[in-house]
Formats: structure tokens, C-alpha cells, sequence
């Protein structure tokens, strides 16, 4: 199976600045995408950000000039550079693997157990 581990969650003041990694481990054939989603209390899970292998990169429109992804394909890691951070960016991050463990698999999905960010003064 595939194991995703976070790191970099935290507390942040208002227009301060996170770094959020997942390292990926485990049986894996081939990785169709790596990214980031987010859930704030009582709302749903959203997209914050999307890599595919190969494709263009995905943003939210909320964090669309302030958080920036990208890839170590050597480590299998992802990060999400936050900036200008905000309130409304209070949430648990959720890394998320697309991912086969086998040549003729299906794509799953896998998830990190997610880190909290909370920006607040």
C-alpha cells in the first residue's frame, strides 16, 4: 500500500507563512497526481492545489497567487508554500496521492492523516 506522512502544519499570524511536505512511501508503480486538499470546521473537503504528472497545475481561486505546489519526484514528496495566510486558510490539510501500486491497477486515492494550520493573532 501507499503511506503518506505530513509535516508542517501549524499556528500563523495573519499574513504569515507555512511550508506543508507528505512524503510518500510504500508500493508504488506510477503516481498520476499529487496534491493538497483542506477542510475547515463544518464545511466540505476542497481542493487547494493539484500537480499532475505531466499537466498543468491546479489552484483553488482562493489561494491563487499566495500558495504555491510542486514536487520532488526523486523523494516522492509534495509541498504547499503558503503565503499571506488568512483566517479563512484555518483548516486541516490533507495531502492526496493518485497513485497505482500495480501495472494493470486502477488509480486510487490516498490520503495523509492531515495537519492542522491555523492562522490567527
Amino acid at each position: 500500500q501507499v503511506q503518506l506522512v505530513e509535516s508542517g502544519g501549524g499556528l500563523v499570524q495573519p499574513g504569515g507563512s507555512l511550508r506543508l511536505s507528505c512524503a510518500a512511501s510504500g508500493s508504488i508503480f506510477s503516481i498520476n497526481a499529487m496534491g493538497w486538499y483542506r477542510q475547515a470546521p463544518g464545511k466540505q473537503r476542497e481542493l487547494v492545489a493539484s500537480m499532475p504528472s505531466g499537466g498543468s497545475t491546479k489552484y483553488a481561486d482562493s489561494v491563487k497567487g499566495r500558495f504555491t505546489i510542486s514536487r520532488d519526484n526523486t523523494k516522492i514528496t509534495v509541498y504547499l508554500q503558503m503565503t499571506s495566510l488568512t483566517p479563512e486558510d484555518t483548516a486541516v490539510y490533507f495531502c492526496n496521492v493518485k497513485a497505482r501500486t500495480r501495472p494493470n491497477n486502477l488509480i486510487y486515492d490516498y490520503w495523509g492523516q492531515g495537519t492542522q494550520v491555523t492562522v490567527s493573532s
